[in-house]
Parts: C-alpha cells; structure tokens; sequence
C-alpha cells in the first residue's frame, strides 16, 4: 500500500503544532438531546439536512446489542436485524449500500454491507456520540450514500489535551439470556501529549422468546405445503395414513419455541490512542481490536429437517428424539440441547489503525485542514465444524478536507476521498467472488446568508472500479448535487427546503454474486450490466420551538431511476429461495413527525411528553405487484420523562402497524407493541458521579418480528426482558 506510506508522511507535515477548536453546542428543550454536529465542518446555527445526534445520558441509555438497535428509536429509522447480534440501520425505508456507516468518520470497511447476517464493527458501548446525516452532508462522505450516513463518534484520537484524567465504566446485567456487558474509558495527558484507552465486552446465551421462533404464518405455508404433499402420497399409500400423521405432529415439534437457538454473541474489543496537539493544530492516531462470536439463528429448523430425512432413510427414527408431553416446560433448556454444535457460528476478528491530522490556516485563503486515514484488516469465518466460508475484507480510506474562507458570500469545504478493498470470500458457501473495489470522489459543500434566509448547496463526483476474480474491470462514474434553502418563519417557526440528485454506482455484491447463501436461505444472483442508481429527492421540513415545546416534521418523497432490489423468483436451487438482483424505476414517500412539551415543571423537576409518527411507503414502477420487499411499517409512539432531584424516569411505548403492503412471496407481519421504562439515581461526590439504574425492554413480553430484517420469520426480537447496571464518571 503506498498510498498508505504518502498519506502518512503528508499527515506529519500536518502537525505543525495547533489545536483543533470544536463547533460550539447547541442545545435543545425538552426530551431533546443536545445536538452536536461535529462531523459536518459547516455546523452552524442551522443546517438544511434533517438530522440526529444520540449523545450523553440518552446514548447510553440506548447503547444496547448492535448500532441498528441503538439508533432505530430515532424517527424514521428501523433496525434490519438478524437476531440481536447484528443490526443496521435503515432511513426512509432505505438500507444496505445506501446508508453508509463510518467510525470516527472513515468508513467502518466490514462487510455488513454483503449480507444482512454480517455485523457492523462498531459496538455502541464506546461510542462518545453518534449522529445521523441526511441532505447535502452526506455528499461529504460519498454520493452512494442516497439514504444517510451513520457515523459513530469514538473519541480515540484526542483533539485537546484534558485538564486531568477523566474515566467512565459502565456495567450492566440483563435476565433474557443472561446477557451481560461492561466498558471502560480512560482519556487524558501531559504537556502536548493526549492519550486514550477503551474496552469493553459483551456476553449473552440464546434469548428468550414469548412464542415460536417461526412465525405463524410461515408455519402455516409449510403446514399447507406439506398437506398438499401428504395428499399426492395418500392417493398411493393409503396404508400409511397413521404413520404420516405421526410424522407430521413430530415436525410440528421440530419448531424452536421459547428460545432462539443460536442467537448468543460473545464480543470484546479495545483501543489505544494518542495525540501530539500544539498551537495550530494535532496529529495522532489510535489501533483498535475486535473480537466476536456470534449464531447465525433461523437454521435449527431447517437443521431439523435435514436430520430428520436422514433417519427416515435409515428407516426409523431414534427414540431419543421422542418428545415427551412436557416439552414446553423447560423450554429454554430443552431447545438449548437442541444440538448447538450444529448450528452455524460466525467469528469475527478486525484489526484497525486510525490517523488523523489537522491544521489551522494551512493556506491562504483557508481557515483548516484535516486529514483522516483509516487502515483495516478483516476477517470472518461461518460454518459448522463441518462446513465453512471465509471472508476477508482488506481496506483502506482516507479523505482530505480544506474549509474555506469567504469567496463571494460561500464559506465551504472542498474535499477528497480515496478508498481501496480487496474481498474475498472462500469456501462451500462463497455465494460472491473475490472483488478488488477502488473508488476515488471530490466534493464541495457550502453555506451563504442572505436577507431572510439561507442557502446551503453541495456538488460531488465520484468514480468506482470494480474488478472481480474473472472478467474484466467495471467502472462507473457519478455526479450529485444537493441545495436546501433555510428560511426563518418569525420567532417560532423554520421552514428548510431541500432538493438533491444522487448517482450511487452498484456494488460488487450486486453485481457479481452467483450462489447459495444458507445464512439467509437464499440463493443470491447478481446482474453484470447492472446501471448506476438515481435519485432525486425533495424534502419539505418545518420546526417550531417554544420555550416549553418543541415539534418537528419531515415530508419527503424521492424518485429512483434504476432502483437496484433483490426480487424473489419463487423458484428453488439447491433447496434455497432465489433472489435476483434487478432494476426498475422507484417512488418513496414518507413522513416523520415528532414534538415535546413540559407539561409540569416544579423547583427541582419536571415532567415532560413525548410523542412520534413515521411513515413510509415504496412503489416500484412495473406492471402486477409494485411493492418493495422489507419496507418497515407505520409506526406511532408516547413518552413520558419524569426528572425529580436525583431521580429519572422514562416510560416510552411504540406501535408498529401491520405492513401487509408485500412484495410477491413474502409474508406480511402483525402488529406489535414495544413497551419500555427506566428508572434511575445519580448522585455526585467531588469529581465523581454515580448512576445506578433499572430498566426494561418489551415490557408486554410482545412478539416482535421487523418487518425490515431479512429472517423475520425466523428470528424475533427478545421476549421482555429485565436489566440493572451502575455507571462511574470521574
């Protein structure tokens, strides 16, 4: 990697002494957290991109199993889950390539992006903040990023010198599943030195459940499909009616019920980082190590089949297979026993160097520089013993950004981006070949006040190469632009209007895969003459603060030339379900609502209301059956949040409607309630501070299948569950 070598050098040359101001806060009322944009250089008083920033005390709160759960309380966004150890996020309905997620504002260079089974290497628990981006900003990041950005603030690198020592931990303990979890932190320095250490580690068995792991509905599909089967075999083999019967109420016992087999994570991680800082400017670095193991779940009924063909060729089955009348009794241990040692793990291992250098008045004409380089080394493993695939994803980013002074009324960023992957995936199930991807992008954002309002606009182009194992190179070039007008309505009201064309070229997953893909039941087949995705988007948003209340709405619509999707074909190939990957012209539309109000306020407390709506509907233009597949449902929530002294409480419900708006051969999901409270105390002696808390999730003991997740027929979200933990700042 010589580019990596250069990169490095210029980053020296960076670090003439300084020190890298950050924007000033704002605050919000109300249940809103404050809101911290540090990831967009133009953060001002008001940028025209819709956005959220999870940070302090609701962040840690919300730092829960994977960053998809953690952020999908946000309005319009959802969790495409795979059980609790893998989440990604999904705006408006959009997921996969088109959100992007970075750490520390470099791309996270896992491979989540392949495969819904695939998790996301940042873990909540050491992030500082995480903020969402929408609009022009994310033209900072990559023209691909059509659904937003998700960028997970770490801290590793110090900025600033601390004035002393400062640490946190967090530990925290839950009954479903016995999940347990804890981090640290530690930052501070001496003389123009700042350093940085973090850890942390997650442990949970299969959780628990409050019914069947397989939906009814696909239960019932097997059921009919399997009636329709014994009916062609009775009108040949009448005499064994009493045996098939049999044979059918052992199947229907065949499903998980109570737990999820397969569904524990064990996960650690650490990093180490410091800082050189002067007077104009800082160069460091840090080095970050993940490890983790976790179930692919959704495979012990399949698995179950597959033994159970292979007695019946033998002639009979095992009476220790029988299931005695207590079955349900101990479910938990009795589908533990389910033999996990047959169900497929995915060990994870990431090795991470980060580098960061910024200078103040770097030249004439520009307020700052910033240089970001990120280096990764990945690699996973999945299988059983006796079957396996590796993938490996070597990478690396970096990106150069020079503010502006004033030229002609624009204060802006220019920008360059270059990154570099080699994937590969081997073994029985490499359902994608080995792919080398370089991608190179330039950009501009900036921001000019005039008379009663103020614009923001962005321009960006990009260029992919593709280069797989066999067959020559495929390379596509792209052009975005983004402009929003914010427009101040008296002393309450802000109107922000935005309108931005987007070009994301297809990645190699879309285009080259070609095989099964038994973690998801499918079998995946890309399309080679795949064309570049367009959209253009307009988004009308209206705001309005009191000194008590709050409200925020979004409506939006967005049309696609060249929507890539997978669509079912309803045919089979080696047992598994077949998914093309396909193009066709796509309208979304969708709308967020969102408000607060302090409907009591006393010397020492206050009591405050909550309530959001989100909505979003997807249409492919084609004849018959124009539904997408997995777009989340409607969803409506309430909050209350009760401070009082030392003491916190917070109650929040959700409605999720039923979607039955499906794509062909796809089940439709019920609705669901989520229910959740937390009850806190936090006391402060000295420089120390102390919470102790109490809370819990899925309060109703709910079903709970995402409509947005790839196996929500097979994996539900946790039954309720119960957790207690203390956290220590000093």
């Amino acid at each position: 990697m010589q580019p990596k070598k250069l990169l490095f050098a210029l980053a020296v040359c960076l670090s003439a002494p300084a020190y890298a101001e950050e924007p000033e806060s704002r605050g919000a009322v109300s249940l809103i957290e404050e809101v911290i944009v540090v990831g967009h250089p133009l953060a001002s008083e008001g940028l025209v991109q819709p956005h959220a920033v999870l940070s302090g005390e609701l962040l840690e709160r919300r730092a829960v199993d994977n960053i998809g759960e953690t952020v999908a309380g946000e309005t319009g966004i959802h969790n495409g889950s795979f059980g609790v150890a893998v989440g990604r996020p999904v705006i408006h309905g959009l997921g996969g390539a088109r959100v992007r997620m970075l750490e520390d504002r470099i791309d996270t260079m896992d491979v989540s992006v392949t495969s819904g089974d695939h998790a996301v290497t940042v873990d909540p628990l050491v992030a500082d903040r995480v903020e969402i981006f929408k609009g022009s900003s994310t033209l900072l990041y990559g023209s691909g990023a059509i659904g937003g950005v998700v960028d997970t603030h770490t801290g590793r690198i110090p900025h600033e010198v601390p004035d002393r020592a400062t640490g946190k931990l967090h530990v925290q303990g839950g009954d479903n599943g016995e999940g347990r979890n804890g981090s640290f932190r530690l930052d501070g320095g001496f003389g123009n030195f700042g350093w940085h250490l973090d850890g942390f580690a997650r442990e949970r068995n299969d959780y628990d459940i409050p019914g069947y792991a397989e939906s009814s509905r696909l239960m019932a599909m097997e059921a009919s499909q399997g009636h329709e089967d014994e009916h062609h075999e009775d009108e040949h083999h009448d005499e064994d009616e009493d045996h098939d019967e049999d044979e059918h109420h052992d199947e229907e016992e065949e499903h998980a019920y109570g737990t999820v087999p397969g569904s524990g994570v064990e996960s650690y991680g650490g990093a180490a980082g410091f800082s050189f800082i002067g007077e104009r400017g800082f160069f460091g670095a840090s080095v970050s190590q993940l490890d983790s193991e976790y179930g692919i779940p959704g495979h012990s009924h399949a698995q179950g089949h597959e033994d159970e063909h292979g007695h019946e060729a033998d002639g009979h089955v095992d009476e220790d297979e029988h299931h005695d009348e207590d079955e349900h009794e101990g479910e938990s241990g009795d589908h533990d026993e389910q033999g996990d040692e047959a169900l497929p793990l995915l060990e994870m291992k990431q090795t991470r160097i980060d580098v960061e250098a910024a200078l103040n008045e770097p030249l004439p004409g520009f307020t700052n520089a910033n240089l970001r380089l990120g280096i990764n080394d990945y690699e996973h493993s999945e299988g059983d013993a006796m079957h396996g695939t590796t993938f490996s994803n070597e990478a690396w980013e970096a990106r150069l950004e020079l503010s502006h002074r004033d030229w002609a009324g624009w204060n802006g960023t220019f920008g360059a981006q270059y990154g570099d992957r080699e994937f590969s995936a081997i073994g029985e199930e490499a359902f994608t070949p080995p792919v080398d991807t370089r991608s190179f992008g330039a950009f501009w954002v900036g921001e000019r006040r005039f008379s009663g309002f103020q614009l923001e606009a962005g321009a960006r182009y990009d260029r992919v190469k593709h280069k797989p194992v066999f067959g020559g190179s495929d390379s596509f070039n792209g052009v975005s632009a983004s402009l929003g007008a914010i427009v101040p309505m008296g002393d309450i009201f802000q109107a922000r209007l935005l309108a931005d064309y987007s070009t994301r070229a297809p990645a190699g997953e879309e285009l080259y895969t070609d095989g099964p893909h038994p973690a998801t039941s499918s079998f995946e087949i890309g399309d080679r003459d795949l064309d570049e995705e367009k959209a253009v988007n307009l988004s009308a948003i209206l705001d309005a603060r009191g000194n008590r209340w709050s409200l925020h709405g979004c409506l939006y619509i967005t049309e696609f030339s060249n929507f890539v999707y997978q669509r079912a074909t309803g045919e089979e190939e080696r047992g598994l379900a077949v998914l093309l990957f396909s193009q066709a012209d796509a309208t979304f539309i969708g709308l967020d609502l969102e408000g607060t109000a302090t409907v009591a306020d006393w010397g020492d407390g206050h009591l405050n209301v909550s309530a959001f709506y989100d909505t979003v509907s997807a249409e492919l233009d084609i004849s018959g059956n124009d539904h997408l597949p997995r777009i989340p449902p409607h969803r409506a929530g309430l909050g209350l949040e009760l401070r009082w002294r030392s003491f916190d409480a917070n109650i929040d419900y959700v409605r999720a409607f039923k979607q039955s708006d499906v794509a062909d051969f796809e089940l439709a999901t019920d609705a669901y309630d989520d229910l959740r409270a937390y009850v806190g105390w936090a006391g402060e002696w000295s420089n120390t501070s102390l919470t102790v808390f109490l809370q819990g999730r899925n309060l109703t003991d709910d079903e709970q299948r995402l409509h947005a997740s790839i196996v929500k027929d097979l994996v539900p979200q946790p039954g309720r569950t119960i957790e207690a933990g203390f956290r220590v700042a000093f």
